[in-house]
């Protein structure tokens, strides 16, 4: 049989005061904001999307998706080995492409873009692009303020041959 010890008030403010300070303390603190791929490759690239976001006048988050976007096009007009030169001339390339804008693939009341970005040439890639920019909250005419920003930084970090080869397919 069990006995009955009755503890009173100042048994049961011991008693809990012995539970706060036996149990762990957990420290509450705010979760940490999350990462998007514009803002990541933002930090793996930060002198083109510095470079970028200034030109354009925009965070370096859309810089990011932009310069991605645009990369995005080169790759799809370069063969693999151009674009590899061109994809080690710049730091975060990976990123820079994650960070573009989903392309919208089939053509819609509500995304028009999705046939035209099908179409070969760079003026498709293009209209692709300015798509992207749109979805970034970017103006469609900010790609011709990008595309010198983009082949310029190629061309000082990889060298004019592969500045070219960016400059040719982005025309």
């Amino acid at each position: 049989m069990a006995r009955y010890v009755p503890f009173g008030l100042t048994g049961v403010a011991a008693l809990a005061l012995a539970v706060i300070v036996a149990s762990p303390v957990v420290a509450l603190a705010s979760p940490a904001p999350l990462e998007t791929p514009g803002s990541l490759a933002a930090t793996a690239s930060p002198a083109l999307v510095g470079q970028l976001s200034k030109e354009m006048g925009s965070s370096p988050a859309q810089a990011a998706g932009a310069a991605g976007a645009l990369f995005g096009v080169a790759k799809s007009r370069l063969n693999a080995g151009d674009f590899s030169q061109v994809a080690k001339a710049v730091p975060g390339m990976d990123l820079l492409l994650k960070a573009a804008p989903a392309a919208g693939g089939k053509s819609s009341a509500s995304n028009p873009l999705g046939a035209v970005s099908q179409l070969g040439g760079a003026a498709g890639g293009l209209t692709a692009a300015m798509g992207a920019f749109s979805q970034l909250g970017l103006s469609p005419s900010l790609v011709a303020k990008a595309i010198p920003v983009l082949t310029s930084f190629v061309t000082k970090s990889g060298g004019a041959n592969v500045g070219s080869l960016l400059a040719g397919v982005l025309k």
